[in-house]
């Protein structure tokens, strides 16, 4: 996946500032960033503080380790089916 180039704290500045009333062109002009993305950040960190921000980033790094770790004990016992049936 693409690294983005405004970090989160940044996205929320930006919708801070939006809230504040400042004109969604404008701004994006201001900022440089396009009005998707700008509507993106909205909808995904809308009314979130960048310390909150900071505890989904973990929480979603924590969440994508411990899928990685389901599916490699699932390989795992999958393969151990195989080989307790014999058919290998």
């Amino acid at each position: 996946m693409r690294k983005s180039r405004f970090t989160e704290s940044r996205i929320v500045g930006i919708i801070k500032e939006s809230e504040a009333g400042i004109n969604t062109k404008e701004l994006c002009r201001k900022h440089g960033v396009s009005p998707n993305t700008f509507h993106k950040g909205k909808a995904k960190y809308g009314g979130l503080e960048v310390s909150d921000v900071a505890k989904l980033r973990s929480l979603e790094d924590e969440n994508r380790r411990l899928k990685r770790i389901v599916a490699d004990l699932t390989l795992n016992v999958d393969a151990l089916k195989i080989i307790a049936e014999g058919n290998f």
